[in-house]
């Protein structure tokens, strides 16, 4: 990371526990996003001139602001470099191919950043308590995962891990808030359902995962989300801090002079189908 970065008012509080979201902020929010931001587009121009390949893994409970997450880092900076993977449910022919198959068709290749919305670890959670892969598959892959993620991290790859928690008051808001929400209805499918309902039985899946796939090459990194301001700054910050970029000069292009108007030209005066103005 860049020397001169320096953590801003909300990266020296101490870490909450989703209980004091309820405390007045003592931070100016648009402010410190603001800054982080700037610093993912210094991060992004040094891994195009690097060919740095990292990966940024998005794991948690549902309505835990992946999503949310995910946009405050990517939208300022360019989809080339920065590349959302958000797999639906394999197809067939996926589907009898080797698990991990499909994923490794979307590791970064240089001068890229990879975020996976919900990643291979789909076996160790969803596939796992929904019942679309045995028991038998999903203590397999609690094993080999940390493997597979150690040979990627020895090919050169950063591999960040992030799993972002919510409490069940919280979470039971949310997904209120989305039935309530024209805007947002489409973001409650029935597999959150399910995972309001099955609670508990997700918590020993993530439990068990947490547990199993945590290793010095890949440790997870849990993001308190009850607050989704905080979680996002801290979030970010961290990811910041986790990368050894830095900074490289701009170096401005001379836009020089735009050419004259030529003087035999003529403006296209055909019709044009212009949208209609609708805030006069």
């Amino acid at each position: 990371m860049d020397e001169n970065y320096e953590p801003g008012p909300v990266d020296r509080e101490a870490r909450h526990n989703g209980k004091d979201k309820k405390k007045k902020k003592t931070w100016d929010y648009d402010k410190e996003l603001r800054r982080r931001q700037v610093e993912l587009a210094h991060l992004q121009a040094w891994v195009k001139k690097s060919g740095a390949r990292i990966v940024i893994i998005f794991e948690g409970r549902d309505a835990a602001g992946k999503g949310g997450m995910i946009k405050r880092i990517t939208e300022k900076v360019s989809p080339r470099v920065f590349r959302v993977v958000a797999l639906p449910a394999p197809n067939d022919r996926e589907k009898s191919q080797i698990y991990m198959q499909r994923y490794i068709a979307h590791l970064p290749a240089a001068g890229e950043i990879v975020i996976f919305d919900r990643s291979w670890y789909n076996r160790a959670g969803v596939d796992r308590v929904m019942g679309f892969a045995s028991e038998k598959k999903a203590q397999r892959f609690l094993e080999l995962a940390p493997r597979f993620e150690a040979a990627i991290v020895e090919s050169g790859v950063i591999l960040l891990k992030y799993f972002l928690t919510v409490s069940e008051e919280e979470q039971e808001r949310r997904f209120k808030r989305r039935i309530d929400d024209p805007l947002r209805q489409w973001k409650l499918s029935p597999m959150d359902v399910e995972s309001y309902q099955r609670w508990w039985d997700y918590t020993r899946a993530y439990d068990e995962m947490l547990r199993m796939t945590d290793s010095n090459h890949a440790p997870w990194w849990i993001v308190p989300s009850d607050d989704k301001d905080r979680a996002r700054i801290n979030c970010i910050s961290h990811i910041l801090q986790s990368i050894p970029y830095e900074r490289l000069k701009f170096d401005a292009p001379d836009l020089g002079k735009r050419q004259k108007r030529p003087s035999g030209f003529v403006e296209d005066r055909s019709i044009r189908h212009v949208v209609p103005d609708v805030t006069s």
